[in-house]
């Protein structure tokens, strides 16, 4: 079921004299949490061909994007300056060709008080930016997209999944 944003809820990040803040989820039980977020990377022909061939002179960037997205969900919370650190019981990165590039998806789990979105947005662009920097040598024009949350469960607010996918 796709949740709509409510005008008349307040933002947890701000406070009564509207400065932004921390939230406070020490108040909040531990429970199972799991995002998945997905993404794509489009390119040339010549860079898909050289991917596919294995012939990438840095290396294979979709095993680095794979590590440097695990890498970037356990990181989030440095990156995200409102995002709390957590204890992430499960990273996973996929790559799926597409005529034009690449499908980038990230699966996140915890046990925790708040929830893992953040963790799952931040792999994917992490992986997608890492085939950028390998590639950027034989195709500038790489473009980063439609990088969204597609699903999450557990915590207060439920369940929620995009009805576009």
């Amino acid at each position: 079921m796709k949740q709509r944003s409510r005008p008349d809820r307040r933002l947890s990040h701000v406070d009564e004299a509207g400065r932004v803040r921390m939230v406070d989820v020490g108040g909040k039980p531990a429970t199972s949490r799991e995002a998945i977020a997905r993404g794509t990377i489009t390119m040339s022909r010549e860079a898909i061909a050289l991917i596919r061939r294995g012939r990438v002179a840095k290396g294979d960037p979709l095993q680095a994007a794979r590590i440097a997205g695990i890498l970037g969900a356990k990181r989030t919370s440095e990156l995200v300056p409102l995002c709390h650190p957590l204890a992430l019981t499960h990273v996973s990165v996929d790559l799926h060709a597409l005529a034009n590039g690449y499908e980038i998806e990230a699966r996140v789990r915890t046990k925790a008080e708040t929830g893992v979105e953040m963790e799952a947005l931040t792999a994917v662009a992490v992986a997608a930016l890492t085939i950028y920097d390998m590639l950027k040598a034989v195709d500038r024009a790489m473009v980063i997209g439609r990088i969204r949350l597609v699903e999450k469960r557990g915590g207060r607010s439920g369940s929620y999944r995009r009805i576009d996918e």
